[in-house]
């Protein structure tokens, strides 16, 4: 399993800003080209987002659904694609000083990643995760924007 924590350098109300704009997501979410919310209520308890992932000439469609959802403090996601199955991703929020505390824990539910869940792959989503905490930090700290 795969967990991952990054401090931003801004308030919890300006990361919980990010998270609960289903368009933003392409900006940080690595392998992510295009995203939006299926449902104006994003992100209540099972509304969902649709998302692109671009490799190359490839193109593949999934789509996000909330599973939990804790105003300011957590939002538990489901991510699904036929081609790669599904996986859970926990995004918890808290204050750290007048900073935030993010810690991302992410695992593959069924497909290919789900059956294949392995030591070299635990080392990939570590590696992704690095590069997407990373991301999500600098929108939040700069105002990022596509």
């Amino acid at each position: 399993m795969a967990v991952r924590p990054v401090l931003i350098r801004r308030p919890p109300e300006e990361v919980w800003a990010v998270l609960c704009d289903g368009r933003r997501y392409a900006e940080w979410v690595v392998g992510t080209h295009a995203s939006r919310p299926l449902d104006e209520r994003w992100p209540q308890i099972g509304t969902a987002i649709a998302y692109v992932i671009r490799a190359g000439p490839w193109e593949l469609r999934g789509r996000t659904v909330v599973r939990d959802h804790r105003p300011g403090r957590r939002l538990e996601l489901e991510a699904c694609t036929r081609a790669l199955g599904s996986a859970r991703i926990s995004i918890e929020v808290r204050p750290w000083g007048e900073h935030a505390l993010v810690t991302l824990d992410e695992h593959p539910l069924t497909g290919p990643g789900g059956r294949l869940h392995t030591v070299v792959s635990e080392l990939v989503l570590q590696a992704r995760h690095r590069c997407m905490t990373k991301r999500l930090a600098h929108v939040v700290e700069n105002g990022a924007r596509g």
